[in-house]
């Protein structure tokens, strides 16, 4: 928000040279100009708070429906799934990763623990596979139902955050059913692998950070409009107060603790626990955070807001986004660093230091390790080609014969798991950027502003790396900004609540049969989504591209 309003008066504590209030109610004053400044920094959610709840909760369980069902198929392990299981195992029953081979000692693992901490939670619930191949339980369901869990809550997270980003229910359930019904997102909260926890952290943190300015933004309007009550004791001297005065007026009030913005640390800390390429997005937040702090003070009539966010806000802010990160992530290896037999546990000898210096060195390795990852492999695909699917990963494939498996057809039939997202969500997502930065550009709304920051962190780093070997579900961070930007030009086409009828009716039809669109191209490509064994005639039907094979 970056419009500046006129100077709103600064109030003393108490004591020197304060105006006289003559006014007979001097509460009445200060009430307007409190609603007035509050609404402008953090207007009013419409509606119902209940029925707000239920539509968001609706569609998460739709979402979740569709997600658990069947999710037990296809039966054993695909893809790296062979990978993940044995390390959640192995956290489970040693606190560390366990090498899968030799059944004993360490294993060396590129990736950090966190989500494989959360399969393991599942796998101790429902079964899981030991390394020595004996399956107790349900296995399947074991190592799949924490993603299922994950990626059904960052439906439900989505949809609240856009419900407070547009201020709109309706909206709110518009964006939740658009990730519901995107094949990737489906496909990766139905497998064992750890894209889909990277993903639901950024949800849940993008959601804290909007409660973080609602309730820093709230709060603000409330200091610079309280009539503070009398101090008690001796009255501060005239040139303390006016001194304060003074530093109110050109910088703005101290706003406190602020929790939410603490949650989005610790959320975007347990999302680089998960995968490391969270970084980029905690350097997005942070910089939209700040942003936001410069442009409420700047609209509450601080004189030099810039100097006023500095101030006030950086050191918190710098705890929030450099300190709790960090703290957060490194608590995630606990298990390594509470156990004796984690990988380079002891290369330096033993003792705390020991184990820390022998943990750098670890991640140094892992680093050198993800720098150098450039062999080739048939479904590794550009960043530039992710946008328009070019290259989607069949994580599984098989091809039934006649009078097997369900198979009814004499041609043949096929079996397939394909991470595929939805058409109209990845294409008109792209193509809705485009509108997203003229929207910024035009009007410098701070909600086309995340999207791009949002977007950006998620994707842009892997253009850094253009010869390491990538695969399209490694966008799967960027997808809830590509439907948050539909949502706002969904937002945009239906108008204020004041447009006309025939505006209104316009483009309620249009968001309508594009809502429709995307539902009946998830049930449309769903049977090469879920491993449904159809003809292969069908199946061929469905690989619009020859990439897609």
């Amino acid at each position: 928000m970056t419009a500046t309003t006129a100077h709103v008066p600064w109030n003393t504590s108490g004591g020197g040279d304060s105006p006289q209030v003559t006014d007979p109610d001097p509460l009445g004053p200060q009430r307007s100009r409190a609603q007035a400044l509050r609404e402008r920094l953090c207007p009013p959610m419409p509606g119902s708070p209940l029925a707000g709840w239920l539509a968001t909760l609706s569609v998460a369980i739709l979402a979740g429906l569709l997600r658990f069902w069947n999710i037990t198929q296809p039966r054993g392990v695909y893809f790296d799934e062979v990978y993940y299981t044995k390390d959640a195992w192995g956290l489970l029953t040693a606190g560390y990763e366990i090498n899968s081979t030799t059944c004993s000692g360490p294993a060396y693992v590129v990736h950090p623990p966190f989500g494989k901490w959360l399969m393991a939670a599942s796998e101790s619930l429902f079964g899981y596979t030991n390394c020595a191949g004996v399956p107790h339980g349900d296995p399947e369901l074991g190592w799949r139902f924490s993603s299922a869990l994950f990626g059904t809550l960052a439906v439900f997270v989505l949809a609240r955050a856009a419900r407070r980003m547009f201020r709109s229910t309706l909206l709110g359930c518009f964006a939740g059913l658009l990730l519901a019904m995107d094949g990737l997102e489906f496909v990766q909260s139905r497998i064992g692998i750890l894209d889909i926890f990277l993903m639901t952290g950024v949800v849940v943190a993008l959601a804290c950070l909007l409660l973080d300015r609602d309730d820093g933004h709230a709060r603000l309007a409330d200091r610079l409009t309280a009539v503070a009550p009398p101090r008690p004791g001796p009255a501060l001297p005239a040139a303390t107060a006016e001194r304060l005065d003074r530093l109110r007026e050109l910088y703005g009030p101290r706003l406190g603790f602020r929790r939410w913005r603490l949650a989005c640390g610790v959320a975007l800390g347990l999302s680089m626990g998960v995968k490391w390429s969270a970084l980029y997005t905690i350097i997005g937040f942070a910089a939209l955070a700040i942003a936001w702090d410069i442009g409420a003070r700047r609209t509450g009539g601080a004189r030099r807001p810039v100097l006023g966010a500095l101030r006030r806000d950086l050191p918190a802010w710098a705890a929030t986004f450099v300190v709790v990160p960090i703290a957060t992530f490194l608590a995630t290896w606990t298990g390594w660093f509470v156990t004796d037999g984690g990988y380079d546990r002891h290369f330096y000898g033993n003792g705390f230091g020991a184990a820390v210096h022998g943990w750098w060195k670890y991640q140094m390795a892992v680093l050198q390790f993800h720098e150098g990852l450039d062999q080739g492999h048939d479904f590794a695909s550009h960043p530039m080609s992710w946008l328009v699917m070019a290259r989607p990963v069949p994580y599984f494939y098989s091809s039934p014969a006649y009078g097997t498996s369900g198979c009814h057809d004499p041609a043949g039939c096929s079996r397939e798991v394909l991470a595929l997202g939805n058409p109209a969500v990845w294409w008109v997502g792209t193509a809705g950027l485009v509108g997203m930065l003229a929207w910024w550009v035009a009007r410098r709304d701070w909600r086309a502003a995340l999207v791009l920051v949002g977007f950006g962190s998620a994707f842009l780093p892997w253009l850094l790396f253009p010869k390491r070997t990538m695969f399209f579900f490694y966008a799967l961070p960027c997808l809830p900004f590509l439907i948050l930007g539909i949502t706002a030009l969904a937002g945009l086409a239906l108008g204020p609540r004041g447009a006309s009828d025939a505006r209104r009716l316009t483009s309620a039809l249009t968001v309508g049969v594009y809502t429709i669109v995307v539902v009946l191209l998830f049930a449309y490509f769903y049977p090469i989504l879920a491993a449904q064994v159809i003809p292969y005639s069908s199946w061929r039907a469905r690989m619009w591209f020859p990439g897609w094979i």
